[in-house]
């Protein structure tokens, strides 16, 4: 490993040391399976040839970028490849079940309520309308991937149980209600954790999240669903494609 570090070095001479420490532990972690665990810190620095404070910047850098998990006490794990997303006319469920994952979800809340002016605004409805809100958490291969609110228009009898029957929410409303989605238009930022979303995606406070907002349309035009969620920087990824 000494000597992938000099030949890093001279590749990247003039950078700070971090970055060069950063770039020598990336070419390590490459050749290393997913949850496979790097050396303890001051036997890895001494073998990096800098110092521990050094080493935790790079180390720091790389935990936000997805590339490694740091687990207090038990030290630094290689991440599993992030989780790519392609934009369909589909749910998570079936694009991450196309890519050979296990997508579940957990209900956090489903309630009938009257739409503020904000999301009728969203929905192209009138404020005080009935609709659904559900809030739900979204998990991969068991893991907590991200959290949900989608708010959907119109009268839904016995949306709970049909949902938790099928478990995709466009496979619900198209089989159970007739609603197709025939376009969406996605809208991402980023943003960083608040402490609940945190405490139930399983990340530390101001780790970074992909934000989305969807709006999904029939093939009439009117709108079926808006959608606000929020994804683990660190296991997603957001690939567009036409």
């Amino acid at each position: 490993m000494i000597e992938a570090v000099a030949s890093v070095a001279s590749a990247s001479a003039g950078s700070p040391r971090y970055f060069q420490v950063k770039l020598a532990l990336k070419e390590l972690i490459g050749n290393l399976d997913a949850g496979a665990s790097l050396p303890p810190e001051r036997p890895l620095a001494e073998q990096l040839g800098t110092s521990r404070t050094t080493l935790r910047k790079a180390l720091a850098e790389l935990a936000g970028e997805g590339v490694l998990r740091r687990t207090q006490g038990s030290g630094n794990f290689v991440a599993p490849p992030k989780i790519v997303h392609v934009r369909q006319l589909t749910s998570l469920t079936d694009d991450l079940g196309a890519e050979g994952l296990q997508a579940s979800s957990r209900i956090l809340e489903l309630e009938r309520i009257r739409a503020d002016a904000d999301v009728a605004g969203h929905l192209e409805i009138a404020p005080g309308e009935r609709i659904h809100r559900l809030s739900r958490l979204r998990f991969v291969d068991g893991e907590p991937l991200a959290i949900e609110i989608a708010h959907l228009p119109g009268r839904l009898a016995g949306f709970e149980a049909r949902l938790t029957e099928r478990g995709s929410l466009y496979a619900t409303l198209r089989e159970c209600y007739g609603r197709q989605v025939a376009t969406v238009e996605d809208t991402v930022e980023t943003a960083l954790t608040t402490p609940a979303e945190a405490d139930l995606l399983g990340v530390g406070t101001g780790q970074p999240l992909l934000l989305f907002h969807r709006t999904a349309r029939d093939p009439s035009g009117q709108i079926i669903e808006w959608t606000r969620s929020v994804y683990r920087g660190d296991r997603f990824r957001f690939v567009a494609r036409a």
